[in-house]
């Protein structure tokens, strides 16, 4: 048995070449193809996410987008502001080092190959190119190389000639300049990063985690707002947007956050003469400008311009773009219809733009913020329209009755195909917030819209802002007003009239007759009238059609079809009727049986019926304002834009080189003939990066010339 040799020799490793080699490994993946690929797929895929997710919208919107639990995790991840979350920013630094490394491991050998002449070839290594060429001139060896130089630099090449031990070596090249290529596209990357991230906000974020700065919720005077809120004036880089009514200044711009804004001063203010705009025919803006006076805090001096779309105003590095309009703070007077209970008073309501007003009038605590005021609202109108222009879906209030009543629900429109663009007139947008903090936001129209042939008031509903509006239609009256249907909305939640209404219907449905039998069938169809109108006006639930479907599910199935007839019958002329007792409560004469009172008294219970789900206790109909226009301005300070513009020059002239310039060296070799001492022996051979058909007729072209006598 052999015994095992013990040397005691115990191999140490160097720490330092430990961490060297280390070192050493992690430049080599980092400057790797293979890295730089996967930061760059990394970088589309953060893009893909930026593109279909909103960016820098206000937090509450991504609630209601995704719900608590997504919207939390998305948080996490920054994908609400993609562009400045951390990891896509280690993302671009490491694709900066990536390709910087590459460029200091390859550039140097690149530029010492172009440098190179390549000169030790001999003659066998020649003999195993692909495209070589031989042939015997009557030359001595220094002439014929002379002669073959000569040639070479006529066809663009740059030529050397060198004596090699028995032989002459005449070496050529031309488009080294190839590898320009390389080098100034991975260049371009480098530069194209260095101006985003100057363009960044990164500026931003170190004042924010540095200096304590943080975002501003909240409204109320820009000079009672905390230092902690305000950037300062040299802040090198910024995006932020000021809005400005017609007639007044500022020299404050916002830069949106993800929890709020921070306050951007500016080195100057600007004051808005006058707004401009113009709209296409279909409603879209054509132009809009602003007419502004701008003057240097520092000197005091002014100047005019004027800022259009793709016209910015570039000044003390600052560059302002026209970027949208909006509402200046129009002012509005309303008249306020109560929705709920036996009321029907209107009373004056006034409001403005971009305030909150607390809602009188009407039982409860309420306060209408007031969000947007449009005067031109070009609107899809025609006959079974269902869209209106700038609405994505209008949708009835009543979707959720049974199909067996869906016909008596009313809508904002129905689907067609035909368009028909007209203005429609102003129109109010505003949120009705009650006591516990929850709002409903609301669109009304200022005059009657015709749909279907009929005259309509729309007021709009929605509970989420990302919602589309729901379309509450409010028939006109004679008048041109929604009077009449408010006195019947009222009437219908007052049992007393409610009462009287349905002894009419059963005497004109019933006349008197001497027998007890018809003054007994008289009381039944008297205490149905009743029934079907508590029903329908909801009694303390919710009324119209939808109340209607709960009280035919418990009928049989097999007579829902034929109840609802006789219901609807008996519903249909008790609300004629409560109509008529409604107008003589108020002094005014019944209302003839007519066709057109009679669609209006159809358009009226469709209108009832959706008003359950309208979920305010009034409706505020506009009568006039006073318009106040504001600009929108997006100001820029982007000194990383002419860094970026030098990257994507270096860029184009990179892959210019790279795919339109091709380097080709061309090796003749030269020695004295062996059989006729004055001659000489040529071997051309001739190699390439990339073999195309140019350079298989180029080499073609040089096989023959070269050999060519003088």
């Amino acid at each position: 048995m052999s015994t095992p040799v013990t040397t005691g020799i115990t191999l140490k490793i160097d720490p330092s070449k430990r961490r060297s080699r280390v070192l050493a490994e992690a430049v080599e993946l980092v400057s790797s193809m293979r890295f730089a690929i996967t930061m760059l797929v990394m970088v589309m895929v953060a893009a893909i996410i930026g593109t279909v997710l909103k960016q820098n919208e206000a937090l509450p919107s991504y609630v209601n987008q995704f719900g608590p639990f997504w919207y939390d995790i998305f948080g996490k991840l920054g994908l609400y502001s993609v562009y400045s979350a951390w990891w896509f920013i280690l993302i671009l630094a490491l694709l900066l080092a990536s390709t910087t490394f590459c460029i200091i491991r390859n550039a140097p050998k690149m530029i010492k190959d172009m440098r190179s002449w390549r000169l030790n070839v001999r003659e066998v290594s020649l003999r195993n190119f692909h495209h070589k060429s031989e042939w015997v001139a009557p030359l001595s060896r220094a002439a014929l190389a002379e002669q073959s130089a000569e040639r070479l630099r006529h066809a663009g090449y740059r030529t050397k000639i060198v004596d090699k031990p028995n032989g002459t070596l005449v070496a050529a090249k031309k488009g080294a300049a190839n590898k320009f290529g390389y080098i100034f596209a991975h260049s371009a990357i480098i530069i194209i990063l260095v101006g985003g991230m100057l363009d960044s906000d990164l500026p931003i974020q170190f004042q924010e985690r540095v200096l304590g700065k943080t975002a501003f919720q909240g409204g109320g005077l820009i000079s009672e707002i905390a230092e902690k809120h305000r950037l300062g004036i040299n802040n090198p880089t910024y995006r932020a947007n000021v809005s400005i009514p017609e007639g007044e200044s500022s020299d404050m711009a916002t830069v949106q956050r993800a929890d709020g804004v921070l306050l951007q001063p500016l080195p100057f203010t600007i004051h808005l003469k006058r707004f401009v705009v113009d709209f296409y025919t279909t409603g879209m803006p054509k132009l809009f400008a602003s007419d502004v006076l701008v003057r240097d805090n520092e000197t005091g001096k002014s100047f005019a311009a004027t800022i259009k779309v793709n016209e910015p105003l570039l000044y003390k590095g600052v560059a302002i773009y026209q970027s949208s309009f909006g509402d200046g703070g129009t002012k509005l007077t309303l008249t306020g219809f109560p929705m709920t209970g036996v009321g029907q008073a209107p009373f004056a309501f006034k409001g403005e733009v971009n305030a909150s007003s607390p809602l009188t009038g009407v039982p409860g605590d309420y306060e209408v913020e007031w969000t947007d005021f449009r005067a031109f609202n070009v609107e899809n109108v025609a006959s079974g329209a269902e869209e209106l222009r700038g609405v994505e879906k209008r949708q009835s209030l009543g979707e959720q009755l049974s199909a067996t009543l869906d016909k008596h629900s009313g809508s904002a429109g129905k689907e067609g195909k035909n368009k028909d663009l007209k203005n429609v007139g102003p129109s109010v947008q505003y949120k009705l917030r009650d006591k516990t903090g929850q709002a409903r936001e609301y669109q009304n129209y200022m005059q009657p819209v015709t749909i279907d042939g009929a005259q309509v008031f729309l007021a709009g509903m929605r509970v989420n802002p990302n919602d589309a509006f729901s379309y509450l239609r409010i028939p006109a009256d004679d008048a041109h007003t929604v009077k009449e249907w408010m006195r019947l909305r009222a009437a219908l939640a007052d049992p007393a009239l409610r009462k009287a209404a349905a002894a009419r219907y059963a005497k004109r449905a019933m006349p008197a007759a001497p027998d007890g039998a018809s003054a007994a069938l008289a009381a039944q169809l008297q205490e149905s009238s009743v029934k079907s109108l508590a029903i329908f006006g909801g009694d303390g639930a919710a009324g119209g059609y939808a109340g209607v479907a709960r009280f035919l599910e418990k009928v049989p199935a097999a007579e829902q079809q034929k109840a609802a007839d006789i219901f609807m019958k008996i519903l249909n002329g008790s609300l004629w009727e409560l109509w008529q007792v409604a107008r003589e409560q108020a002094g005014l004469p019944q209302a003839s049986p007519d066709e057109a009172h009679g669609r209006f008294l159809q358009l009226a219970s469709n209108a009832l019926s959706d008003s359950f789900f309208y979920g305010a206790p009034v409706y505020l109909q506009l009568d006039d304002f006073v318009q106040v226009k504001a600009s929108v301005l997006q100001v820029t300070r982007s000194p990383g834009k002419f860094v970026v513009y030098l990257g994507s020059l270096l860029l184009v002239l990179g892959v210019f080189a790279m795919f339109y310039i091709r380097e080709r060296r061309v090796w003749v070799w030269l020695r004295d003939d062996d059989d006729d001492p004055g001659a000489s022996h040529a071997l051309m051979a001739m190699s390439t990066q990339r073999k195309t058909l140019d350079f298989e007729n180029e080499f073609n072209d040089l096989k023959a010339k070269l050999p060519q006598s003088a």
